[in-house]
């Protein structure tokens, strides 16, 4: 059976009003006129079928049905009040689920999820690393970080950063005999390549180097372990901007020449779009944001302060 409820207006007005025993000023707090008021007012009376007011001597007096009437009012007022307040609270706090690629999670989110746990500490973080593309309902995660080029049907995808392709290794490799001075110094050197990639012979040819057989190297099939290779001085790798950018910033990788190749994938971050304005959402997404801003910056000091 459908609950028989007055207009929710009219309460508001009739509470406001029996508050501050005056239609005026329950109109001030309400953002309405005295007119509206007092219309409400005379709505709910209607429907209830008794007065709540009286005026005396220029006063508003209430009824004692109408005292009566308020107790339930404001009741349900305070309650709706204090469930809307915990439904609140619950959106910007409790447990987030964000999925990205072992790729990401390893080279790039996991050394600053501390950061995160203290500046947010009500949001309980959990990631899980997969290849795939994640059901947002069936799985039951609220974000994700995907890399493609930003189409995905009914998802809310911001754009992370920019990405470039560039060679990477360790400054140990940049020292004494061993020092690269121009790229075609490079077919010297040991090669990192990442399996099914055809991106050395790419990077080559924009250089201007003639190299009709690579030289032959450690292969492996996740970028994370090609970068980890590269920081262990097993050689040199070509690297993506955002998940080489930590071991850039910190001294454990270099960038023996200048010269970059532009990317149109990059990493984004996504989520139902219905879910997009949630606030712990929200809070995840300007973070990641920060920090990957924070990332470029940085990246561009170094770059700029290189010596030619």
């Amino acid at each position: 059976m459908p609950r028989q409820l007055p207009p929710l207006n009219a309460l508001r007005a009739f509470e406001a009003a029996a508050r501050s025993e005056s239609f005026t000023r329950a109109a001030e707090e309400l953002f309405v006129t005295q007119g509206a008021v007092s219309h409400q007012v005379k709505l709910l009376e209607a429907t209830l079928g008794i007065k709540l007011f009286n005026r005396e001597r220029q006063r508003l007096v209430i009824t004692d049905a109408g005292r009566e009437y308020l107790n339930v009012v404001r009741d349900a007022l305070d309650r709706i009040a204090a469930g809307t307040e915990r439904v609140l609270q619950r959106q910007n706090s409790g447990v987030l689920t964000v999925s990205t690629s072992p790729d990401f999670a390893a080279k790039w989110l996991v050394y600053r999820l501390g950061r995160f746990a203290e500046a947010h500490p009500g949001i309980d973080l959990r990631v899980s690393a997969t290849m795939h593309h994640i059901d947002f309902v069936r799985e039951e995660v609220d974000v994700a970080v995907r890399h493609g080029d930003g189409n995905w049907a009914g998802l809310d995808a911001v754009r992370l950063c920019t990405e470039q392709l560039f060679p990477v290794c360790s400054p140990k490799l940049m020292s004494g005999r061993s020092r690269t001075a121009k790229p075609s110094d490079l077919l010297k050197s040991p090669l990192l390549h990442l399996d099914d990639s055809k991106a050395w012979s790419q990077w080559f040819d924009a250089a201007g180097v003639a190299a009709p057989e690579l030289p032959h190297g450690l292969t492996l099939n996740r970028a994370s372990m090609l970068i980890d290779a590269a920081v262990d001085s097993q050689g040199i790798a070509l690297a993506r901007t955002t998940l080489a950018a930590w071991d850039l910033i910190n001294g454990r990788l270099v960038r023996p020449f200048d010269l970059t190749l532009k990317l149109s994938r990059t990493y984004w971050i996504v989520c139902p779009k219905a879910a997009s304005a949630k606030p712990k959402i929200v809070t995840f997404r300007d973070w990641l944001l920060a920090e990957a801003a924070d990332d470029a910056r940085r990246l561009k000091r170094m770059f700029a302060s290189k010596p030619q």
